[in-house]
């Protein structure tokens, strides 16, 4: 009676750990597997399949016969409210270790409270946090005819988060592009997209810092 009775203990005490686990999420994290939660910048807007910089960085992986799972959960048009409505079912979905979050230029296109951008990049940082995953933050800068004092706040947002929540920071997305001699030269004609022989100058912008996570 008393062994029949510990065994259940037993198995309701298990049970309750696993249960505990699922809410968490951290025991769930695959190893090396690499979630691009972005906009139209990663969803390879413009370009043809297979040629943006997240596919080039699958392609990386491969030829270096590196056992990496990327999943490339971009969206075009996406802002950072709509990213954090989408992350906790990808997360559960795709139980990734790294998140890369590439969000926020349509935020600030759009004219959108930088307050609000703030407050979902920090929600987007914890949930994936919480899910046992690394974050990289992918920032992002708006041209100056926006407003220079405009500019510089939205560009503080990344690192502002990035600092708050110990996470690793590319400071500049588009560095090489956007500053480039030519600002024209490695845009789509509607110059706000990169061109396919910029895709790899922003792989090499996230690259260095990924390749240290993983």
């Amino acid at each position: 009676m008393h062994n029949a009775h510990t065994g259940i203990n037993r198995r309701h005490f298990i049970a309750t750990l696993s249960a505990l686990s699922v809410s968490t999420g951290a025991w769930a994290a695959r190893p090396n597997h690499v979630l691009v939660l972005g906009d139209s910048l990663s969803a390879e807007y413009g370009l043809a399949r297979g040629t943006g910089w997240v596919a080039l960085l699958e392609q990386k992986f491969k030829t270096s016969q590196q056992a990496v799972t990327v999943t490339n959960a971009s969206i075009s048009g996406e802002t950072t409210s709509g990213g954090r409505m989408r992350l906790p079912a990808l997360l559960k979905q795709h139980q990734p270790s790294i998140v890369i979050i590439e969000l926020g230029g349509n935020d600030a296109l759009r004219g959108l409270p930088l307050n609000g951008t703030l407050d979902n990049l920090r929600a987007m940082t914890q949930a994936a946090q919480a899910a046992g995953a690394t974050v990289l933050i992918l920032g992002m800068q708006m041209p100056p005819n926006y407003g220079k004092q405009y500019a510089q706040d939205f560009e503080q947002l990344f690192a502002r988060v990035a600092q708050e929540f110990k996470t690793a920071l590319v400071p500049a997305f588009l560095k090489g592009v956007a500053d480039a001699p030519n600002p024209t030269a490695l845009f789509q004609a509607d110059r706000i997209h990169p061109t396919a022989e910029a895709q790899p100058i922003l792989l090499g912008n996230v690259w260095p810092v990924l390749h240290k996570l993983l």
